[in-house]
């Protein structure tokens, strides 16, 4: 009868060490997330930003065939389910495009292209006899799983520098967000995120995510 009692009460302690650990599997954590990119410097900003919503995100070096398109969701849209049918894993992908106001929204959508192709000193030749220098930088964060598959956005107002600064990668040497007097590069990766397109469109994405999956679990 003793031992019978003892193997009972060794039995409650397991169950209920089982039951706790699956708990806090459930309930206090939320799903891995992978970020599909070859751009290191994106993970870098998105990870300090996701970790503070306990958000575990892991990069993932994927290069997408990237759509020709005028709306950067329809781009982000594609790169993300591409991405989900190599990978399998819900996932994040990111597109942004800068848009500035007197050359009719160029580059836009083609942004990436036109960084690698001109880079920033082509910009700047573009806007040499141009008064108005306005622009918007937008992020687009497409999120897929075998269930969901949506976009967030956000924008950023600005202007464009009259010089390459330094600090920062892609546009940050010539963007100046509304507000600032110093580039995207200059203000450095912490106060940058403090203003930035990407940084709206995550927080967007983030506290979705967190309403929606902080209680749920794939496995």
């Amino acid at each position: 009868m003793e031992n019978e009692l003892e193997f009972r009460s060794d039995l409650y302690c397991i169950c209920m060490l089982n039951f706790l650990f699956w708990y806090l599997v459930f309930f206090l954590k939320l799903r891995r997330i992978i970020f599909a990119s070859t751009n290191e410097s994106k993970f870098n900003e998105i990870f300090l930003y996701l970790k503070t919503f306990n958000i575990d995100i892991e990069f993932v070096r994927f290069e997408s065939i990237e759509i020709q398109s005028s709306r950067l969701e329809e781009i982000a849209l594609q790169k993300s389910k591409e991405a989900y049918g190599k990978i399998g894993e819900p996932l994040i992908v990111e597109d942004t495009g800068l848009f500035i106001d007197s050359l009719k929204g160029f580059p836009g959508p083609y942004s990436s292209f036109v960084l690698e192709t001109i880079g920033n000193q082509g910009i700047l030749d573009l806007l040499l006899k141009k008064t108005k220098r306005s622009a918007l930088f937008r992020s687009i964060v497409a999120y897929k799983d075998s269930n969901r598959h949506m976009t967030f956005s956000g924008d950023t107002k600005g202007t464009i520098s009259e010089h390459i600064t330094e600090g920062g990668w892609g546009y940050d040497p010539i963007f100046i967000p509304e507000g600032s007097t110093a580039t995207y590069g200059q203000l450095g990766i912490t106060n940058k995120m403090g203003v930035s397109h990407r940084t709206h469109a995550l927080n967007n994405f983030a506290e979705w995510y967190s309403g929606n999956y902080s209680r749920e679990q794939e496995f």
